[in-house]
This record gives structure tokens, sequence and C-alpha cells, in this order.
């Protein structure tokens, strides 16, 4: 399928085979088996057959006696549900009310998992991760069990660090987004002579990391860097890190634990000593956002650039389907705010920009440019956030 030229000109910075086909067919069924995944557990859980009246989310979970700490996946699932036309949603100014519509489509996840291996191989990581989350969410309804126990669970650990890798195109594209935007903007930054000087935040097993240093080496310029820090908070990840990190021998490579939630120059992170802040798929997560990015713009010199790779939602309530993995992780006392950040998780362009700005940053941009790919490309949702200081 050719291209559209205006995409090709806004994804120029990417290898041909970062944004191919295969990618957005990779993207559509994936999304089609989150789907399949939401409707299998919506009936597990007896949401469907609560439907045929005009429901809330609150009056399903009291009525079916739902866990508290499933409130966030029961949103996504109602959301999603509405947003295929299974559901839909009855006009009421204060509450979300749910309708079943139409019957759900049956579909078998072992020819679904099947069709996106035709597409990819690589595709079983995130197929084998919803799949595996979604199989919780009975338990998690029932409060037997909580969303950081399927992630933690140790039968799991291999899931993730194959899902999280660079070998996993669906996730890749994260990477490869971030690392671009990142490079870019070091260009930008006036370091009056120095070398660069990097601080990654909840780096994890290191693929983030890796495709920056591969970048930047690519480009000839892994001799610039003056200091490249390594922070995750998980002890394992960082061991991992460090393991996979070993081949850039020439680097000034150092692993620390950095709590995002935490004041950042109690740990390593002075003020005013770092040209890039480097974050991919972290800070939506932070407690209170403000606070993080906040600290992450005192870390940096002047002039200095945060990249943050992120999901970025393209309208309000529109689910995406990484969030059927990722709802389990949701904090519900995460601080919000109207205009910053009105909900836990991923976050609009626009809710992104008015953190950025309430953080103290001045240049605020997205890349590639959230907007302009939304309008040619709906199913790209990813983008790097960044904030000059």
């Amino acid at each position: 399928m050719q291209r559209d030229p205006r995409l090709s000109l806004l994804l120029a910075d990417y290898p041909d085979d970062v944004f191919d086909d295969r990618l957005h067919a990779s993207i559509e069924i994936a999304d089609r088996a989150a789907l399949i995944f939401a409707v299998i557990a919506a009936r597990d859980i007896g949401i469907l057959s609560q439907l045929e009246t005009p429901r809330s989310a609150a009056w399903l979970s009291q009525t079916l006696g739902l866990a508290k700490g499933f409130s966030a996946v029961l949103e996504w699932l109602l959301e999603r549900l509405e947003t295929a036309g299974i559901l839909a949603v009855m006009p009421d100014a204060n509450v979300r009310r749910y309708r079943l519509v139409e019957q759900p489509p049956d579909s078998d996840p072992a020819q679904l998992r099947a069709a996106a291996m035709t597409v990819d191989p690589a595709n079983a990581a995130t197929f084998d991760l919803l799949q595996t989350a979604a199989s919780a969410y009975p338990a998690l309804a029932r409060g037997e069990i909580a969303g950081r126990d399927v992630v933690l669970n140790p039968e799991n650990v291999e899931l993730w660090l194959r899902y999280f890798a660079n070998t996993n195109p669906l996730y890749a594209v994260n990477n490869w987004v971030s690392a671009t935007a990142a490079v870019k903007r070091l260009d930008r930054c006036d370091r009056q002579g120095r070398g660069v000087r990097i601080l990654e935040v909840g780096a994890g097993a290191g693929s983030g990391s890796e495709r920056l240093l591969d970048l930047l080496e690519r480009r000839g310029l892994l001799s610039q860097v003056q200091t490249f820090h390594v922070t995750e908070l998980s002890a394992f990840l960082r061991r991992k890190a460090r393991r996979g990190l070993a081949r850039f021998r020439t680097v000034p490579l150092t692993f620390a634990s950095l709590d995002i939630n935490q004041p950042w120059e109690e740990q390593e992170a002075k003020e005013a000593s770092f040209d890039l802040i480097y974050a991919v798929n972290v800070l939506h997560v932070a407690h209170d956002l403000g606070f993080s990015l906040t600290q992450a713009r005192k870390c940096l010199a002047p002039g200095g650039w945060l990249v943050a790779g992120e999901c970025l939602r393209p309208s309000p309530h529109a689910p995406l389907y990484v969030e059927l993995i990722f709802r389990l992780l949701e904090d519900p006392a995460v601080v919000t705010d109207a205009l910053a950040r009105p909900n836990a998780g991923f976050l609009e362009w626009r809710h992104w920009q008015a953190a950025l700005q309430a953080a103290g940053f001045s240049t605020i941009e997205t890349d590639p440019d959230h907007e302009r790919i939304l309008e040619l490309c709906p199913n790209l949702f990813i983008g790097a956030v960044c904030g000059q200081n």
C-alpha cells in the first residue's frame, strides 16, 4: 500500500521499516484482539447481561459486587465496547450510562493469534501479554488478586521482558520515536563546548536506552556523551539493563535507583546537571505529574530538554488497546487537575501541553507532530512529548 506522501514527510526521520505497512496492520490486529478479550471478560464477569437497561459504571460495580481496585479496568472495558458499537452511551449531563445495542462478535483467540503471527511473528509478544492480562480480569473483578499481582507474578516476568524489547515492533516504535526526538533536541542544546549529560528515568530493562545509544552511534555522536545516568526503581530490571548495555563499553554509563515521586536531588540527580532527561513510557504513571515534571525541569541545565515518549490519547474517553494491560497498574489516588491531568494513565496532547507549561517549561513540542499525524493516521497514538528548560 502506498503511503500518503504527507505522512512520509512527517515520518522522514525514521527508517522505512519502523512505520511500515506491517506495523499498521499489527496495530489494527492488536486493537481487534483487545476488543475480543474485552468481550470475553465482560461476559465472564457478568457485565453484558446487566446492560439491557442503561447502567453506569458505579451501578455495575455495586450490583455485581466488583472490587474497588477494578474500577479503572471496568471503565476501560465499557469505553472499548462503546467505541466498537456494542454499547451506546445514553445522554446524561452528569454520568455516562451504557446500554447494549449490538451483540458482540464471536472470535476464537487462537485464530486471532494465528492471524497476528501471519502479519508479523514478533506480534506474539504483544498478543500473549494482552491475553495474560485479560485472563486475570475476572479474578481482579472479584477482588481475589490486585493488578500489580499480575504484573509482578514471577511466571509473567518473561512476558513483560519480551513485550518491552526492541524485538517487539509494537513496543519498539515507542523507543524509536523517543530516541529520534532526543537526538534531534541534543542538536538544539547550548552545551558551551562540553559533552552531553543524559539522565534516563524509568529505564526498565534498558530497551529505550539501547535505542538511544544505537542512534547516537549511527550518527557518530557516542564520543560526545559525557554522562549517561540510567535510573530504574526495580533492582532486577536495573541488572537486566546493565547487562544489555554492556556492549557500549566506551560510554560512561552509570546505574542507580530513582523514584520519580520523590525529590530527585536527593537521588543523585542534582539541579541543572543534565542536558537531556529521557523517559520512555514512564511519566504518565507519576503520582503527582506536576511535581515530577518540575523535578525534571530543575535537573536540566538552561536550554536542556525533557523528552518523554508517551501514548497520547486522541480524544476524551478514547480507549487504547495497550490499556488492557496498563490499566492493571493505574493508581486511583493520583493527583488530578482539570487542565493538566484530568485522569490517571495516558493523557491527551493538550493535557501534556498544560502540564509542561505549569511546570515551567518554555518551548513545548511533540515529535512527530501529533496533531498532523492523527489527521492522516488515527491509529498512530504515540509521540515524544518535549519540553525545554
